[in-house]
């Protein structure tokens, strides 16, 4: 970036700091005290018992190197109140703790401001405008830094994302820089820290193998077999190896590798959150109901038979459905890795280079979003993020990126239910979807329209079911009989404008053209 750059990108970085200070003292969700309990647990505790503490409810569940990342933070919180490390404090909120902890989640922020700014430089300038306003960089980095998601999930409801996604994004940046060893070590160390960035190592592993282990194409955008670089595998498998070593390393001499994965693959846990995850299987579940409504209408089952509230009683817990068949571990499984297939092969056989690479990225996070077991409705934010990227290269990009991201961050409300947060979260969607909206159909104004209007009148929808679910049904009997109806139905109207755009990403992926320049890529 050039001076000028360096600038506008700077106040906005800090423009965007000065927001998270302001939200210091907002509500915060359970996840407070389970990081909490981390600190206390890995700052108290010897290795051998970090996954084995059970004091709390909220156990250890991310991989070592986040243990250690609390293990570092908890050696700075005892200068704030020692308090807050005591494993037994359960629950312990002082006013040191919190601003500790809020402010460990800005602090850490730096390495995603920094890897936003990698990010800018890798976008193409052929679009060049006057006003710095137009500039895809400008948008991108708004895109990016002030994502209204991220705002409220890490400086509200409370969770350290920005700092893992900023290495996710940063491991991106490299390898569109084409210096592939330093992004296979980003995502490395990425997987040790949250094991849920395993969804996009598809996109990762094809893309390694097709642009650096193979280095050349033949003239049809084929790989070239002959081209295959022994020492290029040998340099990424031994990246793997070391970091997996430093990572699970001390638990594999003591022997609690499978009590590691039993606590970072809680498979009991159940199919969906207590909040069903906008996806397929929202959909599903919402089918079940319907037909058991129906069939219990016209005495086709006998309602003795049927668990009540099974999956709306707001419970982390395994199910069975009453009509539909039941859905295990193993067929959540079989359906991600069957809906990842068509972009793994795409990348393989038509390399884009690294605009290839990110619709890959974008479409496994959004397949493992559609199908994966116990996905959390934060999830999304995987498949945004990147997605960002590509909105200000092409219009057809940036028409999948206003549904996705309207809709994905619209299905993020129901985290933030306390009536002080309501006028925040409605401002800060409005504020980064008015931006979304002008800044795209600016960027791409001599091309055709975004949006096509059954996509608009969707959209414009999500204002009275939010008035609906914010503002009457409280006012309404329903309230008490069902109370988990606002829920469902945002959970399931986003499902369906998420699995909208999951499948209009895949069709442009499908058949989008490629360039001579971009086969040799």
């Amino acid at each position: 970036m050039a001076a000028g750059g360096r600038s506008w990108f700077r106040a906005l970085a800090l423009g965007v700091s000065f927001l998270k200070c302001l939200l210091i003292p907002a509500y915060y969700s359970t996840d407070f005290e389970v990081h909490r309990n981390w600190l206390a647990i890995t700052h108290n505790l010897p290795l051998s018992q970090w996954y084995y503490e059970a004091t709390s409810e909220w156990t250890l569940d991310y991989p070592p190197f986040f243990a250690w990342f609390e293990y570092a933070l908890s050696h700075v919180a005892k200068y704030f109140d020692p308090k807050m490390l005591v494993i037994e404090n359960l629950n312990y909120t002082s006013r040191a703790t919190v601003f500790f902890q809020r402010f460990s989640v800005i602090f850490t922020d730096i390495l995603f401001i920094y890897a936003v700014r990698e990010c800018c430089r890798c976008v193409n300038g052929k679009r060049a405008a006057k006003d710095i306003l137009e500039k895809p960089t400008f948008i991108l980095a708004v895109l990016l830094l002030w994502n209204f998601g991220l705002l409220i999930v890490d400086h509200i409801h409370f969770q350290y994302n920005g700092f893992l996604f900023g290495l996710m994004l940063l491991s991106v940046s490299r390898l569109c820089q084409k210096r592939y060893l330093e992004g296979a070590f980003l995502f490395a160390v990425l997987l040790h820290f949250k094991h849920i960035y395993i969804y996009v190592a598809p996109a990762y592993g094809i893309y390694l193998l097709r642009s650096y282990c193979f280095t050349a194409n033949n003239a049809d955008g084929s790989v070239k077999w002959r081209s295959f670089s022994l020492l290029h595998v040998t340099l990424l498998g031994l990246i793997v190896c070391l970091v997996s070593a430093l990572s699970l390393g001390p638990f594999i001499v003591l022997g609690q590798l499978p009590q590691i994965i039993s606590r970072l693959f809680p498979f009991k846990r159940g199919l969906c959150h207590a909040y069903w995850a906008p996806n397929f299987w929202a959909l599903y579940n919402a089918m079940d109901k319907a037909l058991t409504i129906f069939g219990l209408k016209c005495n086709l089952l006998d309602p003795t038979k049927i668990p009540k509230a099974s999956m709306t009683g707001g419970l982390v817990q395994e199910f069975q459905h009453t009509v539909l068949p039941s859905v295990t571990p193993l067929a959540t499984l079989i359906c991600t890795f069957i809906s990842i297939l068509p972009s793994v092969f795409c990348l393989w056989f038509k390399p884009q280079g690294p605009r290839g690479f990110l619709q890959c990225l974008v479409l496994c996070a959004l397949s493992s979003f559609m199908f994966g077991w116990h996905v959390h409705e934060k999830a999304i934010l995987l498949a945004i993020l990147p997605l960002s990227l590509l909105s200000v290269q092409k219009a057809k990009d940036a028409g999948i990126y206003l549904i996705l991201t309207t809709t994905g961050h619209f299905s993020l409300f129901p985290l933030l239910f306390t009536p002080a947060e309501l006028p925040i979260k409605i401002l800060l969607m409005l504020l980064f979807t008015v931006y979304s909206f002008s800044s795209l159909k600016s960027l791409f104004r001599r091309e055709r329209p975004l949006l096509n209007w059954l996509e608009t009148i969707y959209l414009v929808q999500l204002v009275p079911l939010e008035i609906f679910c914010e503002m009457i049904f409280p006012l309404t009997p329903w309230k008490w009989h069902f109370p988990f109806v606002p829920l469902l139905l945002t959970s399931v109207y986003c499902a369906l404008g998420i699995t909208y755009a999951w499948l209009k990403l895949y069709i442009s992926v499908l058949t989008e053209r490629i360039s001579a320049r971009q086969k040799a890529e």
